[in-house]
């Protein structure tokens, strides 16, 4: 899973870089490795995955990635296109092994926490102070164990990645709206398991 930290960045903004892509060229392809390869690993530790199964995950993904390349047709970032194929495999990993757990229902919580307009009726209080300090890093991972897959990729993409919300929807394939009641409910389900175990939000 290494890559060549001499070469120098693609350029991924290239109108002639999709048509690379479709063509499997090479160089495109190592590119992406380059760019992506950490990331992937990281988001797919990040989604529960243990280093193995998330190797395994990030393998089939890169794998895939080539063998659709020739669908790919630029309309989205290549690095929405990889994680969207990211999210799959690790959904269809998480059945095999019969392990994934059914996402809550989501009409019930747009109901007590949306308005008609789709603004927060109670907003979520802010969880930011709750992701700083190494001495919780290991407790924030336990508590996501919990955390239904689409809620803990979520919350990967968005508070450790960095990602923007409309990037996520495309890779989850979620509304907004879905996408703010994932992270909603994935910020309480931390903050409650935090709490639960004596750390304390100072916000």
């Amino acid at each position: 899973m290494s890559t060549d930290p001499k070469s120098s960045p693609a350029d991924f903004s290239d109108p002639e870089f999709p048509a690379r892509v479709r063509a499997r060229d090479p160089g495109a392809l190592q590119d992406v490795a380059r760019a992506y390869l950490r990331q992937v690993f990281r988001a797919a530790r990040g989604a529960g995955l243990p280093s193995q199964q998330a190797e395994d995950v990030v393998q089939a993904t890169f794998t895939t990635f080539i063998e659709t390349a020739p669908r790919f047709e630029g309309r989205s970032h290549v690095r929405t296109w990889l994680f969207g194929i990211l999210y799959r495999k690790i959904a269809e990993t998480r059945r095999a092994g019969d392990r994934d757990r059914r996402m809550d229902a989501i009409d019930e919580v747009v109901e007590s926490r949306f308005n008609a307009a789709g603004s927060w009726s109670r907003p979520p209080e802010p969880t930011e102070s709750l992701l700083h300090g190494r001495q919780v890093l290991e407790q924030i991972k336990g508590c996501l164990e919990s955390a239904p897959s689409p809620q803990r990729m979520a919350f990967v993409l968005r508070e450790v990645e960095g990602l923007e919300t409309a990037e996520i929807c495309e890779i989850l394939a979620v509304t907004h709206t879905n996408l703010g009641v994932m992270l909603y409910r994935v910020r309480n389900r931390l903050r409650e398991c935090l709490e639960a175990q004596g750390v304390r939000s100072t916000s």
